[in-house]
């Protein structure tokens, strides 16, 4: 069986759109008609070698709405024709980390989850089933952008009248500022870009500040930084007051750091990473796939465009451009 697949050959891309033989199901695998297919910043990175380019020839994409088609032995967590949410984030179920497709030019790398070709071989543990009342292209945002941001909110335990700061206003940042406001939680977003101020004030009813206006050091109670950005990094430390707590979800170019005084964390302050919101992708994924449908939390509010196939590349420009709050792929 074949598939349509946009393959990254070369480090800096574009994407090239080509025909791979699907390999046949190993134990814990699971065959998946991709339906729509989210861009996350990620991919930039894995694009520019930043993950490393030994992989190369690889497939992209990790979060993406589908149809189960088949499954290989030893699955249990999903059937044929389940609609699910491909997620690089793991869940319950067998590990099966490693897929190698066939093109006429050799083999072609894939991970676990792998969403930027019409049929994916996705391992059990990166599906969870949820309502086909979710449409396909908002189910796709639940594989990533929905349970990091989200999540990030939901784990650290903010009180009532403590406030947060939300750097890079993205897929993951308007998430967590969209699950902040959900549970009536004092917001400010920064960004660099007026439009996506625009669309915060307009969509969410939140204040926002440009980044480079930045002067509200030990205001806040938590900080999260979701732009990948060195200067954005230090000012949600810097906004902190001796008592907060700064989530970093972006990430740097390797080899760049960024510089923090250490007598604010002798002070009370702290900072930390997150992995996926500390998503659960079980128990999470669900949730707010429920918490749409109940109307507390907008998703297709953060489509900004849906591209074709034949458009990733241009989508990926887009993002790259910071045009984005976040974009969906029509695979199939």
């Amino acid at each position: 069986m074949k598939t349509k697949a946009a393959v990254l050959r070369n480090v800096g891309g574009p994407l090239v759109i080509e025909e791979l033989e699907i390999p046949k199901l190993e134990r814990g695998q699971v065959l998946v008609k991709i339906l729509y297919s989210g861009l996350c910043r990620s991919q930039l990175n894995e694009i520019n070698g930043r993950k490393g380019s030994e992989y190369i020839p690889h497939l992209l994409g990790h979060e993406a709405s589908g149809i189960v088609i088949d499954i290989g032995k030893g699955v249990e967590k999903v059937k044929s024709q389940d609609y699910v949410v491909c997620s690089w984030i793991k869940g319950k179920g067998l590990d099966s980390p490693v897929v190698k497709y066939e093109s006429d030019n050799g083999i072609v790398n894939a991970g676990a989850v792998a969403t930027f070709t019409e049929f994916a071989v996705v391992s059990e543990n990166r599906l969870v089933s949820i309502s086909r009342k979710i449409e396909q292209e908002i189910a796709s945002l639940l594989g990533c952008a929905v349970p990091t941001g989200a999540g990030i909110i939901d784990k650290i335990n903010i009180q009532s009248g403590q406030n947060i700061a939300v750097f890079g206003i993205g897929g993951i940042g308007a998430s967590a500022l969209m699950r902040a406001v959900s549970l009536g939680v004092e917001c400010v977003a920064f960004d660099v870009r007026l439009w996506k101020l625009e669309w915060v004030i307009e969509t969410l009813d939140v204040r926002t500040i440009h980044s480079d206006d930045f002067n509200h050091r030990g205001l806040f109670d938590f900080a999260v930084e979701c732009s990948g950005s060195k200067k954005a990094m230090e000012l949600a430390f810097d906004c902190l007051k001796n008592t907060g707590t700064a989530i970093i979800a972006g990430n740097l170019e390797p080899g760049e750091r960024i510089a923090i005084d250490p007598f604010e964390l002798v002070k009370g302050k702290k900072l930390r990473g997150t992995w996926g919101g500390e998503c659960f992708l079980d128990k999470d994924i669900p949730f707010y796939a429920s918490e749409y449908l109940k109307g507390n939390f907008p998703v297709e509010k953060l489509i900004t465009e849906v591209y074709s196939f034949a458009q990733i590349n241009q989508g990926l420009q887009d993002l790259q451009a910071g045009r984005l709050i976040r974009g969906v792929v029509k695979i199939s």
